[in-house]
């Protein structure tokens, strides 16, 4: 698999032959024992490479370029998806998808919004890397407000480096745009569940993470700020991005422990990236899962408890 960190090479490996034997499983049931033993191998081995991460080797893996982005799961955990383009003002905006669709286990229909990274050179420069412009923002915000309309839970995918810090985007006012998706999140009256699939920068993630519910895989960020770009700005130094990504508490555990997400969706043996299928059906689980608690919430109620949960974060005890 091409793209294969330094530290993830062992369990990379092992996959590759789990996979490889699913398919010949698919088609010789006889060698189904065999599948279950690679399978289990790759499980403890994960344990092991994976135990003693750094931070920082969070923070590669979350950026993983095989890693699933906001389209692989909605073909995997949505059917009839209309696509919604443009904000009806500048441009459509690649780097977010907006759009809705129905959950293929309940067949509810939903509003999906996600950053959308590329997968090789051309792709990246139109999905512009996952990082939005103001017109991703006012896109994104459109389908709230139709959810709104039409009583429809808003779904979110947060997988971005940060919101684009450009000229023309700060011309087209990238700030108020963001501020408007906030505010906009923050009024709402149906449930709002958000999903940290990779890497959550600043601004740019959280004008899609203001949600009743947050929840991060395992490898998954959420940070106001890069580790590189933390240590640039603090010691003058963007060699020092393992010690900001340490300081910073951007990884699952920290978020959790801090109360800023609300639950840690475990990973597949090796990182989301090596079993998408398996990625997508835990991903779903623990959506229709907070769905299904949310959805006894009045409409006030609704709003009443994002505002609450987001008023506890940063308060300290005592």
């Amino acid at each position: 698999m091409a793209g294969v960190l330094p530290f993830e090479k062992p369990i990379a490996d092992l996959c590759d032959r789990v996979r490889e034997m699913r398919g010949l499983a698919a088609n010789d049931p006889s060698l189904a024992p065999e599948l279950s033993r690679l399978e289990a191998e790759a499980r403890t081995l994960s344990k092991e490479v994976f135990h003693d991460l750094t931070p920082m080797q969070k923070v590669q893996l979350s950026r993983h370029p095989n890693r699933p982005y906001t389209l692989d799961y909605v073909k995997r955990l949505f059917t009839d998806f209309v696509e919604l383009r443009g904000d009806r003002r500048f441009a459509d905006d690649a780097a977010i998808v907006a759009g809705v669709g129905k959950l293929i286990d309940s067949g509810r229909s939903v509003a999906i919004v996600g950053h959308q990274k590329g997968r090789g050179t051309k792709e990246n420069m139109r999905r512009n890397f996952g990082m939005p412009h103001p017109e991703g923002y006012r896109k994104a915000i459109r389908v709230y407000e139709l959810a709104e309309r039409f009583r429809m839970p808003v779904l979110t995918f947060i997988d971005t480096p940060g919101a684009y810090p450009g000229i023309g985007a700060e011309e087209r006012g990238q700030s108020e745009a963001i501020g408007a998706a906030l505010a906009t999140l923050a009024r709402l009256t149906v449930p709002v569940i958000a999903t940290i699939i990779g890497e959550g920068g600043s601004g740019g993630a959280l004008a899609l993470g203001v949600a009743n519910r947050v929840l991060v895989l395992e490898y998954g960020c959420y940070s106001v700020i890069s580790p590189e770009g933390c240590a640039a700005i603090l010691w003058k130094d963007g060699a020092r991005a393992e010690e900001a990504a340490k300081q910073l508490k951007i990884t699952a555990p920290d978020l959790h422990a801090l109360k800023v997400v609300d639950e840690i969706i475990t990973e597949p043996p090796g990182g989301a990236h090596q079993d998408l299928e398996e990625s997508a059906k835990v991903v779903g689980e623990a959506i229709m899962r907070h769905l299904a608690a949310l959805s006894t919430l009045s409409p006030d109620g609704l709003a009443d408890d994002r505002y609450q949960r987001f008023r506890k974060l940063g308060s300290i005890a005592g």
